[in-house]
């Protein structure tokens, strides 16, 4: 088994071994090639299937391959064409790095079935694609303004990627009088360069010096790469310092203050650095007093003062300076500086105030003496001379007055007002003559007492204030301040009303003000339709002694509020009750059934009242004028038209918001009717009522009934008309007109404006009177408490009061006098009643 085994084993070795001989023996053959570097992709390189002795169908069947050994694959083959192609760029510097003439490529050709191997060089050639390129762009070099020419400098020499021919082949140098180059070549054949110094520098004259260094390869076209050399030229110590002029003169003013320049030095040295900084100092030749009123410098060489230069003592000064060097064989310059002294008016003009009074009153006569003031100058000549002048002097009520020489007197030349202006700071000026002029300023604080001269002011003489009616009592109406330019207590104000009655009434009960600040105030709810303005003064008072005073008169006007419900004054009726009326069913279209009349006590808007139908039966059968409340039926009854009508008619204001009343009408419709109107007896009962009296009242109503009765008969007769007319009765003589108050005339115009009231029906059916069963009964609306209607007795005849015809503009009291006679007793009761409207409703027994 052991012998077997390794029989296998050599036949297994030699078999791979016999073959690699034979694909070696295949593989000894090598093809080579050239080509230029950078050729471009898909280039040809060589026919492979012609060279090789391939058939080109075999080049696919045997999956022919390229195998590039150790380098990218920058190779092809066509397998259709058998050609060799260039895939990708090849650039020879990449693949040998060396700066070697021979650049090989090698790759292998492999077809299978059989394997066989085919060996291929690609040469590279190379071409001039790289410039020179130094690898300094700039070369910095110091050289020595001492430096003897011929002496020589190394310069970085440039390097070029391409060999041989496209090499660098040598170098050149921008043009200088100074410098030149020496090519130097290696024993590589690489090119070195130096440069060569020929001629003296002179760092004064030229001190920097900027070359360009070119190197240029052997290429066609040729290619080139530069660098910059500068080459600085350093300095020796061969320039002294040297000052602009040999001598400097100089002026300055005696007493000029330590530290005031005189004159700055400025030597020049024509080397640099150590060489060219320069120390200034004083020599030998320079006084010690001179050194010690004027400093120097070393560094800057600026010549300050140090002392007092007084000209009296040394009109001028020398001083010798030299300049220094710092190079390490030092150089120097000197010069000489002349100052001379100029004189000037050093001493000030002095003032002094004597007997100064620092505060005066406001009322202190003119010429009031407020300071002595003497002046002097202690230099002579123009420079001793003064003149004292007052700071705007024309602006201020002061004045000065010259006494004596070199002595002054201030004094009062206006009436002084503290109001104006309450504190002077007078400025008194003196200035010499000098040149320049010296002044000095003196000021005196001089402050102006307060008397009370001013009475207290009000912004304006007449307030206007309007108030609302109903106005909470101790609310703030306004605040009246006054103003007092005074000081202290001069200026603390006192208010308070100044005291008038209006009707047994003091202004302080219904308005206060508080002392201190002027905040008016109502001490009182006010009511528009009982008040309708005030006028009364307030007077302002300060605390002086004596103390002044002024006032302002005040005007409180009270607005309305629409605080008052319309009140129905027609068809009157009790309260809570509805108003019936009768009217025949052959009533005319526009026939006037009845007309509502409503009164507001508020004025203006809130005092507009308008009419309308709340409720109604038939909305076809009666209208309602919406401003004069007057029902007219809109078309003739018919026989289904129900026999009684209803309606509901609210009366409003205008105002906001609005407030209502509401009466009810129940309309009747007869086939006959006579046009009276049912009255409500209001009872007026008398102090003392007797069987008398009793008698006497039967007696009246008696004489009544049949007077009633004569009335009827003649409205039936006037029904039956066509057009029927309102029954006028005939005035009586001794009827009295009594004409309202101004107030009552003006709510009287407003309620007849807006209700178009017609004099004849409102007064026929508001104060038609009747007795009955011995009591005087007079028709009388519901009427709010407060109005004025008073009963008295006196002896008079009966008889109704005239009417008119047109609307009127104010509303007349209407007189009614009703006698009642006893045949047994002789005594006369006569009642008059009077009607005001405007107030509200009530009957005073008389």
């Amino acid at each position: 088994m052991t012998e077997l085994f390794v029989a296998r084993l050599r036949t297994r070795l030699i078999v791979p071994v016999l073959a690699f001989i034979a694909l070696w023996g295949c593989a000894l053959s090598i093809t080579r090639y050239s080509i230029p570097e950078e050729m471009e992709e898909g280039s040809f390189v060589a026919n492979l299937a012609t060279d090789l002795g391939l058939d080109v169908r075999s080049l696919v069947q045997r999956s022919a391959k390229l195998d590039v050994i150790h380098s990218k694959n920058y190779l092809d083959i066509n397998k259709e064409t058998g050609e060799l192609i260039i895939r990708e760029k090849i650039d020879r510097e990449s693949i040998c790095m060396t700066k070697t003439t021979s650049c090989f490529l090698k790759m292998d050709v492999i077809l299978e079935n059989p394997i066989r191997i085919f060996n291929i060089e690609l040469e590279i050639m190379d071409i001039n694609d790289n410039a020179p390129l130094f690898r300094r762009k700039t070369m910095h070099l110091d050289i020595s303004e001492a430096t003897p020419p011929g002496e020589r400098f190394s310069l970085t020499n440039a390097v070029d990627a391409d060999v041989g021919a496209n090499s660098i082949k040598t170098y050149y140098l921008s043009e200088s009088k100074y410098f030149n180059i020496d090519i130097q070549t290696g024993s590589d054949g690489s090119k070195y360069v130096d440069l060569v110094l020929s001629g003296n520098l002179d760092r004064e004259e030229h001190s920097v010096h900027n070359l360009i260094l070119t190197a240029v390869d052997g290429g066609v076209p040729p290619r080139s790469g530069t660098a910059s050399i500068v080459i600085n030229v350093l300095d020796i110590n061969d320039n002294a310092p040297l000052f602009s002029q040999p001598v400097y003169a100089v002026n300055v003013s005696e007493n000029s203050a330590a530290g005031t320049v005189v004159m700055t030095l400025n030597a020049t040295d024509l080397d640099e650095g150590t060489n060219a900084q320069l120390v200034y100092s004083y020599t030998l030749y320079t006084s010690e007093k001179t050194q010690e009123l004027f400093s120097l410098d070393p560094n800057s060489g600026e010549i300050k003062v140090k002392g007092v230069i007084d000209y009296e003592e040394s009109q001028s000064f020398e001083m010798h300076i030299q300049a220094q060097d710092r190079g390490a064989n030092p150089l120097s310059g000197h010069c000489k500086v002349l100052v001379n002294i100029t004189d000037l008016n050093d001493n000030y003009p002095e003032v002094t105030i004597k007997s100064v009074k620092s505060s005066l009153r406001e009322d202190v006569a003119v010429g009031t003496l407020i300071a002595v003031i003497s002046v002097r100058d202690r230099d002579s000549g123009g420079n001793g001379e003064v003149e004292l002048i007052l700071n705007q002097e024309k602006s201020l009520p002061f004045l000065l007055n010259k006494s004596s020489e070199g002595y002054f007197e201030l004094l009062v030349s206006k009436p002084l007002d503290r109001e104006l202006i309450s504190k002077y700071d007078i400025t008194l000026r003196v200035t010499d003559k000098g040149s320049p002029p010296l002044s000095e300023n003196e000021t005196i604080s001089l402050e102006i007492l307060d008397i009370n001269d001013n009475a207290p002011m009000f912004p304006q003489s007449f307030y206007t204030i309007h108030v609302v009616e109903n106005n909470l009592p101790g609310a703030l109406l306004t605040s009246l301040s006054a103003h007092d330019p005074d000081l202290n207590e001069n200026q603390y104000l006192v208010y308070f009303i100044m005291e008038k009655e209006i009707v047994n009434t003091s202004m302080s009960m219904l308005f206060s003000i508080n002392p201190e600040n002027g905040d008016l105030y109502a001490l009182k709810t006010f009511d528009y339709e009982r008040e309708r303005e005030f006028l009364f003064h307030i007077e302002a008072r300060d605390s002086g002694v004596p103390p002044l005073s002024s006032n302002v008169t005040v005007h409180i006007i009270i607005l309305d509020q629409n605080d008052n419900t319309p009140l129905i004054v027609s068809p009157w009726r009790a309260q809570g009750s509805v108003v019936e009326e009768v009217i025949p069913r052959s009533t005319d279209k526009g026939h006037l059934v009845a007309k509502v009349i409503a009164i507001d006590a508020d004025s203006e808007q809130n005092s507009r009242v308008t009419y309308q139908l709340l409720q109604i039966t038939d909305s076809t059968l009666f209208s309602l004028d919406q401003y004069n409340g007057e029902i007219r039926t809109t078309r003739m009854f018919s026989y289904r038209d129900p026999r009684v009508q209803r309606l509901v008619i609210v009366a409003k204001d205008n105002g906001q918001p609005s407030l209502s009343a509401t009466v009810t009408i129940k309309i009747s419709t007869v086939e006959h009717v006579l046009s009276f109107s049912e009255t409500t007896e209001l009872p007026i009962e008398y102090d003392y009522f007797t069987d008398l009296n009793l008698y006497l009242v039967i007696g009246l109503g008696a004489v009544s009934f049949l007077l009633l009765i004569t009335i009827l008969v003649i409205i039936v007769l006037k029904c039956q008309k066509p057009k029927p007319k309102a029954i006028k009765i005939p005035p009586a003589n001794r009827n009295s007109v009594i004409s309202r108050n101004s107030m009552i005339s003006q709510r009287s115009s407003t309620i007849a404006d807006s209700t178009l009231i017609s004099s004849d029906a409102y007064w026929y059916s508001l104060f038609l009177a009747e007795t009955r069963k011995g009591k005087v009964v007079v028709r009388q609306p519901i009427i709010p408490k407060g109005a004025g209607y008073f009963v008295s007795s006196i002896p008079r005849s009966i008889g109704p009061s005239e009417t008119t015809d047109s609307r009127a503009s104010t509303l007349e009291v209407r007189m009614y006098e009703v006698v009642a006679a006893d045949k047994s007793d002789e005594r006369q009761h006569i009642f008059f009643f009077f009607f005001f409207f405007g107030g509200g409703g009530g009957a005073v027994k008389g």
